[in-house]
């Protein structure tokens, strides 16, 4: 399908509520469905919610018991990927005919994870990127995902595939994206600053992609009042102003980014624009110098505890 439309939701999670968050987000694939869209991405854990002015209780060289109880309902916000939430996003992507990608909480044990899942309405979840390097205080309560997660699909929309938030500036992240010959290049975030759409259409025109990229429009008052929050309690406070949007392979913004509030942004995609691209830039191609520079990546998954028997 060389062209269709793409949607990239700009909505609020319901936060600690996952299976409202999954019921909200099912019923935002239909709307989208009925709009006439093939493919949604969604906003960095849109599932299990980011914890925007948090501080879990954390000065340097200590841990306040408020704090651990902050990271225990926090755990608690996550999913499994076995799990009823996630089930009701496959029904709904499955019944809507969509290809999903999706931003969760993921909990593994006592560690949880920022993931974009992978969504195929006709196969249900076939993937997910954990996030590789969480940012700044990110690190207290997420893991560092590894190589085995950076998949890129082929699909008859394109090769889909996922790198979240700050990720972004990775560039060694971006070469290897690009060397698995990604054409549909999502973007979950939760950087909602003016300079964010200029990433978004450098990176369109270094991989020359597609390039979707969602952030969630959430208020201080989507969370509990006993919610800590640095940004203050005030239920009308803008926690994230949005700032989605969909750019195309040479670099020209074809929807947002719009600061408007919970929306959905929509563009028409056109693959054959991506190959035209190509023919003058193709930065693991004929742009590349493998005499002067190689990237070496290393997609074995990593285990602390390796069994043998």
């Amino acid at each position: 399908m060389a062209r269709y439309k793409a949607a990239v939701v700009q909505v609020a999670s319901v936060p600690f509520d996952p299976e409202a968050s999954a019921r909200k987000g099912a019923a935002l694939l239909y709307e989208a469905a009925a709009a006439g869209a093939r493919l949604a991405v969604f906003p960095e854990v849109f599932i299990g919610g980011y914890p925007k002015g948090a501080s879990f209780g954390t000065p340097v060289g200590m841990r306040k018991p408020e704090g651990r109880d902050d990271f225990a309902r926090y755990h608690a916000s996550a999913i499994a990927l076995d799990g009823p939430e996630l089930a009701i996003l496959v029904e709904a992507a499955g019944e809507t005919d969509m290809f999903v990608v999706l931003g969760c909480l993921e909990r593994d044990g006592g560690t949880l994870y920022c993931t974009a899942l992978f969504l195929d309405g006709r196969k249900g979840l076939i993937g997910k990127h954990r996030k590789l390097m969480p940012t700044g205080a990110e690190r207290l309560i997420w893991g560092f995902g590894d190589g085995s997660t950076m998949p890129v699909f082929a699909t008859e929309l394109g090769r889909i595939g996922a790198v979240i938030c700050w990720e972004n500036y990775m560039p060694a992240l971006r070469l290897a994206m690009y060397d698995k010959g990604i054409s549909i290049y999502c973007a979950p975030t939760a950087d909602d600053r003016d300079t964010w759409a200029g990433t978004m259409q450098h990176i369109a025109l270094e991989g020359r992609c597609y390039v979707l990229s969602a952030c969630q429009h959430i208020r201080r008052g989507a969370f509990p009042a006993g919610y800590d929050c640095a940004l203050g309690n005030e239920a009308e406070t803008i926690l994230m102003r949005g700032g989605s949007l969909i750019v195309s392979p040479l670099g020209e913004v074809l929807a947002g980014p719009d600061f408007s509030g919970e929306t959905i942004l929509y563009a028409d995609l056109d693959l054959n624009e991506v190959v035209r691209g190509k023919y003058d830039f193709d930065v693991v191609g004929h742009y590349a110098r493998p005499d002067v520079f190689r990237l070496h990546v290393d997609e074995a998954p990593k285990t602390a505890v390796l069994r043998q028997g």
